[in-house]
């Protein structure tokens, strides 16, 4: 396939809700798959659109180089297979060492994890971490600077 940029495709959903990108000689790559290069250090930079076969079809240095159209349809693909609640609020914790008990409130509701360990506190960033809970799920903290006081307090202690 030749060099396609954002600008010379074309991208849709077929009747059975598979993506399909059109390049720019008119050819149709059923079943198109996006996959982030950097899903949470930076999830909307490097985006490739992979082909059924594995092959990249087009790379994207930042999600934005997609028309709105085409990009609320890779971002809604996206989100079917991505499971990292954000953590907006720490409600409580059993305690200042671990294992403990934390109970937070994420975009996706309120739900309590085991911190089995420290080290389970990831910074992604200087403002973004990820926290892995014992039962395997990861939570992220995209800004600790917009918890609130109370939250950051309690994180705080563990960093």
């Amino acid at each position: 396939m030749q060099a396609t940029s954002p600008a010379t495709i074309e991208l849709h959903r077929d009747p059975f809700g598979r993506l399909v990108l059109t390049d720019a000689q008119g050819q149709a790559h059923v079943g198109v798959t996006p996959v982030r290069a950097f899903p949470l250090a930076a999830p909307e930079e490097g985006l490739s659109l992979v082909g059924p076969n594995g092959q990249e079809l087009l790379w994207l240095d930042h999600v934005s180089q997609l028309a709105p159209e085409a990009r609320v349809l890779v971002e809604e693909d996206l989100a079917t297979r991505d499971f990292s609640p954000r953590i907006e609020r720490i409600l409580a914790v059993s305690g200042f060492s671990t294992p403990c008990t934390w109970q937070v409130l994420t975009d996706r509701g309120e739900m309590s994890f085991v911190l089995k360990s420290e080290d389970d506190i990831r910074q992604l960033s200087n403002s973004a971490l990820l926290i892995a809970s014992g039962e395997g799920l990861q939570l992220r903290v995209t800004e600790r600077k917009g918890l609130d006081k109370s939250s950051r307090k309690l994180l705080d202690r563990f960093l």
